[in-house]
């Protein structure tokens, strides 16, 4: 909590207006930090113009040189960035050491990236021309990042477009700009000029993106967070015609067949409800259990959840920290009363504990309805809400009958059932016999209302990339 302020052309810029940040856990002050306006958003756009000129002529193996270090020194500093992500956001420590391991891998995979930029000469089979394509840096990228990963949603957007050789200017969550803010001088550190990476905390966050997506030095706007913002967004960025990177909401549906290898589908289902707390749009938020196995699923899982001890996160015995806010606390509640109301049976917590801190603790609910909210919406947070099924067919329908389509869990031994299944389901992503999707080295993104675009992977480089195409002869 060293570094409160803006961080602007490689300095600190100090502001009188400032906001909190909280320790959920605590519910006490962390840090006063700094506000951004209008004023401080212009100073940010010049910075990386200039900036970007000479990053952009940099070859590729010294941009990767540079990225590659970024690694090796946040992989230095990995408890210390567990620990800053742990306060502001609740989670665990393990919880914590796992994204900040996480954050570190993507600086690796892109600095890997950056010298792979390939184009192509061919012949056009009509003319005889020659056809040359190359990728070039889109331009400077506005980069919004939520609160639930404050180390790696930002990364996972740094690492690709510098590597790709573009500017940035960040917004991070004002539940969590911490973290991202302490990032800053370890880039520094590893070689990344003034200007090329700008973080701007806000309380006017509406105004302050509004404001960049409208000047014409902006050529990408990378987000991640709900769907909602995410059409906004993608109104001002059409003003612009802007290239869009969006990562919004999911509504992940988890499938055991009857002919699950139940102890493998109850760590994957651990790992895909109770990873951050269910609070990540990857979260598994309806669960479909064939019936033949419902009973022993159930148990076991029930079983799984009732053992994590939940409290401070800054307690390394602590497997459950609190939620980010009051206001995630109410909702998952809200979902749960919701869901009993309904019909549903709660076999494990329910209630959210009195005292302070926002806790809510595991829960499984079961003989949940068709029309509980919490089937229709994201619940985030850490409640598992299980039905039953017979049909393949029926279960694939189910799943596909949301907006969404980020991510799917399908647990089968039966690999060509298995991978029929994935195929039939209307998703980006799909882990099979696995609860865990995110990968820097794999493309990140879903269908339908779940975004545009991808993160990670070689695809995710392209996204702060221009295609272009030289007609020539020889």
């Amino acid at each position: 909590m060293e570094h409160t302020d803006l961080y602007i052309n490689g300095a600190w810029v100090t502001k009188t207006e400032r906001f909190d940040v909280i320790n959920p856990a605590t519910e006490k002050v962390l840090a006063s930090v700094a506000s951004a306006d209008i004023a401080d958003a212009d100073s940010a756009l010049n910075a990386s113009e200039a900036a970007m000129i000479l990053w952009a002529a940099q070859t590729p193996r010294h941009r990767s040189e540079v990225l590659r270090k970024a690694w090796e020194l946040m992989t230095a500093r990995l408890p210390e960035f567990a620990n800053l992500i742990t306060l502001e956001n609740g989670k665990a420590r393990a919880d914590a050491m796992g994204e900040a391991t996480y954050a570190a891998e993507f600086f690796r995979w892109f600095a890997e990236e950056a010298v792979r930029v390939d184009g192509m000469i061919s012949v056009a089979p009509a003319s005889g021309a020659r056809i040359i394509v190359q990728h070039k840096p889109a331009g400077v990228a506005v980069l919004i990042t939520p609160w639930n990963y404050p180390a790696a949603m930002g990364t996972r957007k740094i690492a690709p477009a510098l590597a790709a050789g573009c500017a940035v200017i960040i917004k991070p969550a004002s539940e969590t700009p911490l973290t991202m803010l302490a990032l800053m001088p370890m880039l520094e550190e590893a070689g990344v000029p003034k200007g090329l990476v700008n973080v701007l905390p806000s309380r006017k966050t509406g105004a302050l993106v509004d404001h960049m997506l409208h000047d014409p030095r902006v050529r990408v706007v990378s987000f991640t967070g709900s769907t909602g913002v995410g059409r906004k967004l993608l109104r001002s960025a059409a003003d612009q015609v802007l290239k869009p990177a969006m990562e919004l909401g999911g509504n992940a549906p988890l499938i055991v067949f009857e002919d699950a290898d139940l102890d493998v589908a109850v760590e994957g289902a651990m790992l895909a409800k109770m990873r951050n707390l269910g609070e990540a749009c990857t979260a598994a938020n309806r669960f479909f259990v064939h019936e033949d196995v419902a009973e022993a699923f159930t148990a076991k899982f029930t079983a799984a959840m009732a053992a994590l001890k939940m409290g401070d996160g800054t307690d390394p015995s602590v497997d459950v920290g609190p939620l980010v806010n009051a206001d995630t606390r109410d909702q998952v509640a809200a979902f749960v009363d919701d869901a009993v109301a309904k019909g549903a049976t709660v076999k494990l917590g329910g209630t959210a504990p009195k005292g302070v801190g926002f806790y809510y603790p595991p829960t499984v609910l079961t003989n949940v309805s068709k029309n509980a909210n919490c089937v229709a919406d994201e619940i985030f947070g850490p409640v598992a809400a299980i039905q039953t099924f017979t049909d393949q067919d029926d279960v694939i329908a189910c799943a596909n009958d949301t907006e969404y389509g980020l991510v799917a869990y399908v647990f089968s031994e039966n690999m060509k059932r298995a991978l029929q299944v994935c195929e039939a389901l209307d998703y980006g992503m799909v882990g099979l016999n696995r609860g865990l999707v995110s990968d820097p080295a794999a493309p990140f993104g879903g269908t339908k209302q779940s975004g545009l675009g991808r993160e990670g992977g070689h695809e995710g480089m392209l996204e702060f990339m221009e295609t272009q195409y030289i007609s020539a002869s020889w």
